[in-house]
């Protein structure tokens, strides 16, 4: 079928299942998919949002405990370590769950898990709870960071590829956002001389809203499920684990840095968990909100080329943090900070739209064209995204994990920025060497009559 050709039938909708979706298909796309494509990705958001608080929660519920819960720096940063490690593991099988369950089943589900967690914090965030308890409840906060992976993985089948980057990106954006908004919350809550419990108590029932929500008005797509082993064929090809690297340097960074940025200023800077709240937010926010900018940058101008020039802005801002920690310049701290936040936000957005791009043009490589490339693109693209999306978020274990080492070895975090500062460095070398100088490399060598009409990797 032909992106222009005539729209198939109206989609079924028994059971809230729909089984026919082309959205290559323009007349189709105009008609019918985009309204429920648009539907599904603002309920999609809804979920994805607030998982993102709650998988993110034990970041500002460590500001609140002092002295009297008898946990050291080093302790807390342990904690957000562990609960950004569940976080980023359950996104694998949270990627397979969108093909056995359906996006719109598995989004209530992942949705009403959330109480778990949330309800358990309640229970035993008070002075003299243990340790060991604390780590368990926050172990369990991981399952937030597991709807990522589920809500990108179904909302990349909803839109054409030439929609991808814009769509992905608010999908992710609006569900990063979840960040800075439990850490407002975490502010006004603790400058109302409120407790931890307070901020449990707003979450719990926008658990159940979302839930509810998501059941009435959101869709599964037939020709996603029961499609396991695209997963297993994404794993097999090569560009999965490349763009997961590079994933790494993005969004490991926004989530490593949202769990850390407080403890930082408290740790380095003697900030008190007030004067902390009130600018650990703005980072993530504006991080969050520039998101779908950068993937509609890569729509515009190539995710390769966005995504290279962002690594290189990243390492200057992070080469300005290490200036200011060494200098103690709370200001440029601060700001650099923040303006690296921007960065990974702008990052997330470009690398998410290379990897639709990347299997569409593995699929032209291979002969194949219209809706049967297109196919293959969705395919393997939604499945790559899952590992893509864990893989990552170790990032954000391992950033966490460098600060705790840091403070451990320097009394500072110096020393994790320059190791941040170096991985930055090889992932601009990385992005350069396998999806630029390649395709240079290939135009050059092929002249206009023998090329096949196809996407370079330059272009994705």
């Amino acid at each position: 079928m032909t992106a222009t050709g005539t729209a198939p039938a109206p989609p079924s909708r028994g059971g809230r299942w729909i089984r026919q979706w082309d959205p290559e298909n323009e007349t189709f796309w105009k008609e019918t998919g985009e309204k429920i494509a648009r539907r599904n990705l603002l309920f999609s958001v809804l979920s994805e949002h607030i998982g993102f608080s709650v998988w993110t929660m034990w970041s500002v519920l460590v500001l609140f405990m002092g002295p009297e819960y008898g946990l050291t720096p080093a302790d807390k940063f342990m904690l957000t370590s562990m609960v950004t490690l569940v976080g980023a593991v359950v996104r694998v099988p949270y990627t397979f769950a969108v093909a056995i369950f359906g996006g719109r089943n598995w989004t209530i589900i992942s949705a009403s898990l959330l109480l778990v967690p949330s309800v358990a914090a309640f229970l035993v965030m008070e002075p003299g709870t243990s340790f060991s308890t604390f780590l368990l409840v926050g172990l369990l906060a991981g399952v937030g960071g597991g709807n990522f992976a589920s809500s990108m993985t179904n909302i990349n089948a909803f839109f054409p590829l030439k929609k991808k980057g814009w769509a992905l990106g608010l999908n992710a954006g609006g569900g990063n956002i979840g960040v800075p908004v439990i850490q407002l919350a975490a502010l006004a809550i603790i400058g109302a001389s409120g407790g931890p419990r307070v901020l449990l108590g707003i979450y719990i029932p926008l658990i159940v809203v979302a839930a509810v929500l998501s059941a009435l008005f959101m869709d599964n797509l037939e020709n996603v499920k029961n499609d396991t082993g695209a997963a297993k064929d994404a794993a097999r090809d090569g560009h999965t684990w490349i763009m997961a690297l590079l994933y790494i340097g993005t969004f490991g960074s926004f989530i490593g840095y949202s769990f850390a940025f407080g403890q930082v200023l408290t740790n380095q800077f003697g900030r008190t968990p007030l004067q902390a709240a009130y600018v650990t937010f703005i980072g993530p926010l504006l991080g969050s909100l520039i998101r779908p900018l950068g993937g509609w940058l890569a729509d515009r101008w190539g995710g390769a080329r966005i995504t290279l020039y962002n690594y290189v802005a990243m390492g200057a801002a992070t080469a300005v943090l290490i200036a200011a920690s060494m200098q103690k310049s709370l200001t440029l701290f601060t700001v650099a900070f923040v303006v690296l936040f921007v960065l990974t936000g702008l990052g997330n957005g470009s690398t998410f739209k290379m990897i639709p791009g990347i299997f569409q043009a593995k699929a032209q490589a291979q002969g194949l064209t219209g809706e049967a490339a297109a196919a293959y693109g969705r395919r393997l693209s939604g499945a790559s995204m899952g590992l893509i999306g864990a893989v990552g978020a170790l990032g954000g274990v391992g950033i966490n994990l460098a600060f705790r080492q840091s403070f451990l070895s320097y009394g500072s975090g110096t020393g994790a920025f320059v190791a941040f500062l170096a991985y930055y460095a090889v992932c601009f070398a990385v992005t350069w060497a396998v999806y630029l100088r390649r395709s240079a490399a290939r135009s050059q060598a092929t002249t206009a009559a023998e090329a096949k009409p196809q996407l370079s990797y330059a272009e994705v």
